[in-house]
């Protein structure tokens, strides 16, 4: 049996649902007539079968191609996007699954895109705590990295030092050492920065 505990009116003539048993899920005003949706009203068995087997799924699968035909998106970025529309979360790992099916998202394809657009002025770590943000697993990144030339790290740290006019041979240490957290907070390694200041020499 299937009780309906609450209703929540949102906006675009949706309701949300809830159960008894704390499942919830969307509905337009027109379903909520068609299921005789009311509080402390019993869900038939039928209806709430046709809600998640048919209705929902595929009201889900054509928010998720809407949602990508938009711009490209990570998996851990969609599932939030399906969550915050109301979705239970069986729902939306199904459209996943889905989507995934026909390599709509792909997380490796978007690291890759992502790092050939902006490895001209990040560092490859930089680059792995944005993709980690946007939900791109280590191994994901990983494999991304090893499919792109890597980024010339050591003319981005030249880049940088021409931007910040920072003069090598008139610096004290104090303004030395300023630089050396600037560049260690981007993502470039203490070798990196160390062979263009100093050569091959390590940083007295």
């Amino acid at each position: 049996m299937h009780q309906i505990s609450e209703i929540e009116k949102l906006s675009s003539g949706r309701y949300y649902i809830t159960l008894d048993d704390g499942l919830q899920f969307p509905l337009y005003g027109k379903e909520m007539g068609k299921y005789g949706i009311e509080v402390n009203e019993v869900l038939s068995e039928e209806a709430y079968l046709e809600i998640m087997l048919e209705l929902l799924p595929a009201r889900a699968k054509k928010k998720a191609l809407h949602l990508l035909e938009r711009m490209d998106r990570t998996e851990q970025q969609l599932r939030t996007k399906l969550a915050e529309g109301g979705y239970p979360s069986e729902i939306v790992e199904q459209t996943l699954e889905y989507v995934k099916g026909f390599h709509y998202i792909d997380d490796v394809r978007y690291a890759r895109t992502y790092m050939e657009y902006r490895k001209t002025g990040r560092s490859l770590r930089q680059m792995e705590r944005e993709l980690y943000q946007k939900g791109i697993s280590r191994a994901d990144f990983q494999k991304a990295s090893e499919e792109m030339e890597a980024p010339d790290e050591e003319q981005q740290v030249r880049q940088w030092i021409m931007k910040k006019r920072f003069d090598a041979e008139t610096a004290d240490r104090q303004e030395r050492d300023r630089l050396i957290r600037f560049l260690l907070r981007r993502g470039y390694g203490m070798a990196v920065i160390q062979r263009v200041l100093r050569g091959s020499e390590e940083i007295e």
